[in-house]
């Protein structure tokens, strides 16, 4: 069994590395090139990593469990077909923190969003509400178009 404390140490190291240091974390761990630039998504994706190291990953048997239960899941099934292109997943949440606040919009799966209790076309609408300018909702949202 890991010493407890090794992991701790490198789950707590993270929060002291800058973007290049994660990246390079990432590299080191993944072994391919970090394609994420969000510190805070490397940084899970890290903390992840670092525990799998010690702790060892899902068995065969749970990654075939977590694979028959998304087949039988429409949403998580993206290879089924059932969502046309470009389409968004029921649920799918999009976040923002703008001017000290954090925006959270989730997708309704029929080509609407919902956002603070009232519904929108696209997320344009939704970043021109928050904003009051016009934006890019993918921009706005950190998404790669």
């Amino acid at each position: 069994m890991p010493d407890k404390q090794i992991v701790l140490r490198q789950l707590a190291s993270l929060n002291q590395m800058d973007l290049s240091e994660l990246k390079e974390k990432y590299a080191e761990l993944y072994g391919n090139e970090a394609k994420v630039a969000s510190v805070q998504t490397l940084r899970r994706k890290l903390a992840y990593r670092i525990q799998e190291v010690y702790y060892g990953g899902l068995s065969i048997e749970e990654k075939a469990s977590l694979d028959l239960i998304a087949r039988r899941d429409p949403v998580a099934n993206l290879e089924s077909g059932k969502l046309p292109p470009g389409a968004v997943p029921r649920g799918t949440r999009f976040s923002r923190e703008w001017h000290g606040k954090i925006y959270e919009v989730i997708a309704t799966g029929q080509g609407t969003y919902e956002y603070d209790g009232s519904f929108f076309r696209s997320l344009t609408a939704v970043a021109k509400t928050i904003t009051g300018t016009q934006w890019n909702g993918k921009k706005f949202f950190g998404i790669k178009g």
